[in-house]
């Protein structure tokens, strides 16, 4: 199934090709901060495949905070974060923002909460390796 997603101005854009079951796509709420300061729910899936499109790479910010293993990927136009991007052993993993979809069904997604306190940096990264979207690549628009 392909996903279409952007910010709300339509700088970062992505499609997420998605090879798990389309009737129940899992959307995580982070309790950090960050991601309920900004709204972020996350989803992702080992077998998947993320393509993202940036119009202008100037305006987006790139924040880090914590352990620094995870970047969050956000329009300095319409502040929206649309994606999270984790470096491990040379190969970019990822999740997207569900509120970020486009022309989707809602109803498909199955929301739990997530919390990572405790969680040391080796089990954080394993836990990314085995969950997150492991075919990631961002560029700019074709």
């Amino acid at each position: 199934m392909l996903i279409a997603g952007k910010c709300h101005c339509g700088n970062i854009a992505f499609e997420l090709h998605w090879t798990a079951d389309p009737n129940v796509i899992p959307a995580r709420s982070c309790d950090c901060t960050f991601c309920t300061k900004h709204g972020g729910v996350w989803t992702s899936h080992p077998g998947s495949r993320l393509r993202v499109a940036i119009a202008d790479p100037a305006r987006v910010a790139r924040y880090e905070f914590g352990t620094r293993t995870a970047t969050f990927h956000i329009c300095t136009q319409c502040g929206v974060p649309t994606h999270v991007t984790s470096e491990i052993e040379g190969r970019t993993y990822a999740v997207v923002n569900v509120n970020t979809f486009e022309n989707f069904d809602a109803a498909s997604l199955l929301h739990s909460p997530a919390r990572f306190d405790g969680e040391d940096v080796a089990t954080r990264l394993a836990r990314r390796q085995r969950n997150w979207i492991a075919d990631v690549r961002i560029g700019s628009p074709r």
